[in-house]
């Protein structure tokens, strides 16, 4: 197991909770992380005991951060190749087909749409704000804006797209658009969530597998089509690695609309 996740399984409801554990880093995904997820979520499809699985951040600062800065990630020089490491961190993109709760406090931008965006449904406590950082940094948001874009009103999620780091949505916000499904009190996201998870996980398997996956096929061609696009649009519209860092290194910390 790696030292960035842990995973514990109650096999009297048939839950089990996937918690990032990074706290220091804002639960930001390093490599050997991005690794364990898909390994975990692959493991899952095996073990019958787990029926449904809930997804949380340790701490209370953040649920996730995205993709580690330290991460060193060479890139191909084709515009036509982007090596994602993120790309294959969700369990939709691991072929599992148990339904997915993601529990989130804090904050939560960029790369942990992939998670978010792969999850069947959210649960947010008041203290969530979410943003995409990426043209702030002069990077383009892709595969983040694809899963937002089926997850919220297309202007929602252009606007936290477009405004990066100037703009974050709140708690309250979010369960406004259907972003978030549910909306508890500071520290309840994770209980309400494994309470759903436990219900889910008293109904017979089949069924809610075979549910999963046909909601999911209600937008998986059109996410298809829109990923095929994003190594093109990334190599294209990204900046170069060290003005990226140039620009995150001024970032301000402060200074942001919460809406």
């Amino acid at each position: 197991m790696s030292e960035g996740l842990r995973i514990t399984a109650d096999k009297e409801t048939g839950v089990a909770v996937v918690t990032l554990d990074r706290p220091e880093k804002l639960n930001a995904i390093d490599l050997g992380t991005a690794d364990e997820l898909a390994r975990i979520w692959r493991e899952l499809r095996f073990e019958d005991s787990v029926r449904a699985v809930v997804l949380t951040g340790a701490g209370e600062r953040a649920f996730c951060t995205g993709l580690d800065r330290d991460a060193e990630v060479p890139q191909p020089t084709s515009p036509f190749m982007v090596d994602d490491p993120l790309i294959r961190i969700g369990p939709k993109a691991n072929d599992l087909w148990k339904p997915v709760i993601a529990a989130v406090c804090g904050m939560t931008c960029g790369g942990a749409f992939y998670l978010l965006g792969e999850s069947e449904f959210i649960v947010a406590d008041t203290t969530a704000t979410f943003f995409d950082p990426h043209t702030t940094y002069g990077m383009v948001s892709a595969y983040e804006s694809v899963y937002l874009a089926h997850r919220m009103p297309y202007g929602e999620a252009a606007r936290m797209a477009l405004m990066g780091t100037a703009e974050r949505i709140s708690a309250r916000r979010a369960h406004e658009i259907g972003l978030v499904s549910e909306l508890t009190a500071p520290g309840g996201a994770l209980e309400a969530a494994v309470s759903c998870a436990a219900v889910i996980a008293s109904y017979p398997p089949e069924g809610v597998q075979g549910t999963v996956r046909a909601l999911w096929a209600a937008k998986e061609a059109a996410r298809a089509q829109a990923f095929a696009q994003a190594p093109s649009l990334i190599k294209l519209g990204n900046l170069p690695t060290e003005r990226q860092a140039e620009l995150f290194a001024g970032r301000r910390t402060k200074g942001f609309r919460v809406r």
